[in-house]
């Protein structure tokens, strides 16, 4: 039985992907600061539930903490790392941007390092559209440079990516970083855009929408992004010999077993329209607050998800109306609206 330690294991994504490994006869350990971030008792039922399968261990322990990370790690030698865990919310680094410093530098810094002593089959990753940053060039491919991150969020995940490269190319650590795309679903983050809708259309408040509305994202389902990630544990990168042995759409370095993939719905939707698949899901009205552009947002993001496809023969293809009707069903649920 194969061992994957999740970091974030508490987190929406982790939830999701330890869900699925476990169904497939995976051993899961996961590894969560369980910070205050948002409502600390929604990590907490994720983690209970996930408890429910014998073949899943919760740990509570921050990244920075190293020796706690590194003597969980000696102890279950996991196979596989999946790292997810890590200060997320592009809006939230803007009032609070240290945070993003020792968790997402230097936590992962330990991960890093842990993965390096183990010697696992393969790290993986995450990072976010957020560095392609100024680029107006969609949609967004792994080749292209990513050296204009707009907020400090975006900066921190581009240097994931740097370390992430350095440590794959001195320790020959197979290491696939995969880039979100406005992942949405049950269990979702309270602090994204669909959580708020939902629950000021329920609840009869206004909600703002920023640029007024001028908005494009490609929205991803989360049970088709984890599907991604679960495809791509098999297939940890290989160093080159030659550059001509990467293939035209690879990110592939040719100087390490480092690999960079977009896993988005390969779609741009507008920011009214998804408004719309959330009003007809509630049977309600919103109440629109127009606003201005926020400071360090960008006005769309659209992934190109050719290389997911060729590397796994996956595609997430989740219709945004179908996968809004599941969260807002989730929502009604969970909190007895």
């Amino acid at each position: 039985m194969r061992t994957v330690l999740i970091t974030g294991s508490a987190g929406f994504i982790g939830y999701h992907l330890a869900q699925i490994l476990l169904a497939e006869g995976f051993r899961v350990v996961g590894y969560d600061g369980l910070t205050d971030y948002y409502e600390v008792s929604l990590k907490e039922r994720r983690h209970e539930l996930l408890a429910e399968h014998p073949n899943f261990t919760a740990n509570v322990g921050m990244l920075e903490d190293f020796d706690k990370l590194r003597a969980l790690c000696m102890a279950e030698k996991p196979d596989v790392i999946v790292h997810l865990a890590g200060q997320a919310g592009v809006r939230y680094s803007l009032e609070n941007p240290r945070a993003y410093l020792e968790s997402n530098l230097v936590g992962t810094f330990n991960v890093m390092e842990c993965a390096r002593e183990l010697g696992v089959d393969h790290l993986l990753m995450a990072s976010t559209s957020s560095v392609y940053g100024a680029n107006d060039e969609m949609p967004f491919d792994e080749r292209q440079k990513c050296d204009t991150p707009l907020t400090f969020y975006a900066a921190t995940k581009k240097a994931n990516e740097a370390m992430g490269h350095s440590y794959a190319h001195l320790w020959n650590l197979p290491t696939t970083m995969f880039r979100f795309f406005t992942v949405y679903g049950p269990w979702g983050r309270p602090d994204m855009a669909l959580f708020k809708f939902t629950k000021g259309i329920l609840e009869g408040t206004p909600i703002d929408i920023y640029n007024n509305g001028d908005m494009f994202r490609d929205f991803t389902y989360v049970e088709d992004l984890v599907r991604g990630i679960r495809l791509l544990i098999d297939t940890p990168p290989v160093r080159p010999d030659t550059k001509a042995q990467i293939a035209e759409h690879d990110s592939l370095s040719p100087a390490a077993p480092y690999r960079v993939v977009n896993i988005g719905n390969n779609d741009k939707v507008r920011l009214m329209d998804f408004i719309t698949a959330i009003e007809d899901s509630c049977g309600l009205k919103a109440k629109q607050n127009m606003m201005p552009m926020q400071k360090g947002d960008v006005p769309a993001t659209w992934a190109d998800a050719t290389l997911l496809g060729e590397l796994t023969g996956y595609a997430p293809q989740t219709d945004v109306r179908e996968g809004v009707a599941k969260f807002v069903a989730w929502y009604r649920d969970y909190y007895g609206v």
